[in-house]
């Protein structure tokens, strides 16, 4: 091998394009997402890469994991490589320059987004083939749009799944084009989370619950801007994760002190909820230990019922139309319950689960299985 590789001071781009896309251009995107592989992936000198294509995360760490492979869209052209010598590097550049596999060196291997990285992204809780966008063939307006979906926890609850994903994307874009940090975005977040805590245990649930919807909403807003921005920091997700952690019992407790505690509400009612939210934790926490993959994405019943379990929203849901009914008691004496039937369903679950492994059956989660 001569020295022309080591001397490359960073990856070969070919076709560059100035579009912005969540306020990068394609190299910009590059760069960033092959700084974020570290010292996970080999050398990216090594690397020739088409900048008008949008990619996935994972298929820039995956290729720069995998020596002699090249990376082809969906008609087959090649966008990406990585070569090993100085021959396959300059036969690569010529080749996807030309968009023609011709041009390649006979000992590289072809694949496609699906066959270079994973269906399944761990992270998210969602299966699908990594994305690869091309900006000759589809505007910004629509690859941003996909690459937002994309962003999305696949399992989740009614809200976020159903209600959030139309004005979060345009918020989030707007964050993006304004040069708003997720970690901006989670502190307004997090003042939502003060004066709801304070509104609630004033009694002034309407306002209470209007600024515990504002921080639900940016808390969906946060965590897409970060994914698509490729701005996630380590920081950004203790402060993130920390605040969904603790926040939750603390406007238990509020709601209960603003109804007036136990002279309007039996005190039961609020213990059930803080201890059925702890222990629902502990049952998340105790299904990994055991079986190595999250409850809620076992079955495809487990994803279901994720969408309404006892957490933050589907309970604000409840609470929410019982204050619109006039009846701000009732709605948290039926979170109560709720957290009841949701231990006790899961509690089933995770026995049916060590049923199954007893019976000889490896636990694996339905979506890895489709995948």
């Amino acid at each position: 091998m001569s020295d022309q590789i080591d001397s490359r001071s960073g990856p070969t781009f070919v076709h560059e394009s100035d579009a912005a896309v969540w306020g990068l251009t394609p190299r910009q995107r590059l760069e960033k997402a092959i700084s974020r592989a570290g010292s996970e992936g080999s050398n990216p000198r090594h690397l020739v890469i088409r900048a008008d294509v949008i990619y996935d995360e994972a298929l820039v760490k995956a290729l720069l994991q995998q020596p002699g492979k090249v990376l082809v869209d969906q008609r087959g052209r090649p966008v990406a490589a990585h070569g090993r010598t100085d021959a396959e590097i300059s036969a690569a550049q010529a080749a996807i320059e030309a968009g023609a596999t011709a041009l390649l060196s006979p000992d590289l291997t072809t694949v496609d987004a699906a066959g270079l990285a994973s269906n399944y992204n761990k992270a998210l809780r969602r299966k699908g083939a990594p994305y690869l966008l091309r900006l000759d063939e589809i505007g910004v307006a629509a690859i941003e749009r996909r690459m937002y979906l994309e962003s999305y926890k696949g399992v989740t609850d009614v809200v976020t799944k159903h209600i959030w994903p139309v004005p979060a994307l345009y918020v989030t874009r707007f964050c993006a084009r304004s040069g708003i940090s997720p970690n901006m975005v989670t502190l307004v977040s997090f003042i939502c989370v003060l004066l709801a805590t304070w509104a609630f245990a004033v009694g002034a649930f309407g306002l209470g619950l209007i600024a515990a919807w504002a921080m639900c909403f940016l808390d969906t807003v946060d965590g897409k801007l970060a994914r698509v921005t490729l701005t996630s920091s380590k920081w950004g997700n203790v402060f993130d994760h920390g605040t969904d952690l603790v926040h939750p019992p603390f406007w238990y407790w509020a709601w209960y002190v603003g109804l007036g505690g136990a002279a309007v509400v039996a005190p039961w009612t609020f213990w059930v909820i803080i201890a059925g939210y702890i222990l629902g934790r502990g049952q998340e926490g105790l299904f990994i230990w055991q079986f190595g993959i999250e409850m809620h994405i076992w079955r495809p019943l487990d994803s279901a019922f994720r969408q309404i379990t006892a957490r933050r929203n589907p309970n604000l849901i409840i609470l929410t139309m019982a204050v619109i009914f006039g009846a701000p008691a009732l709605g948290f004496e039926l979170v109560a319950w709720w957290t009841i039937i949701s231990f006790v369903f899961h509690c089933v679950r995770i026995g049916q689960a060590f049923a199954a492994r007893a019976s000889g059956a490896r636990l694996q989660s339905w979506l890895t299985e489709a995948a």
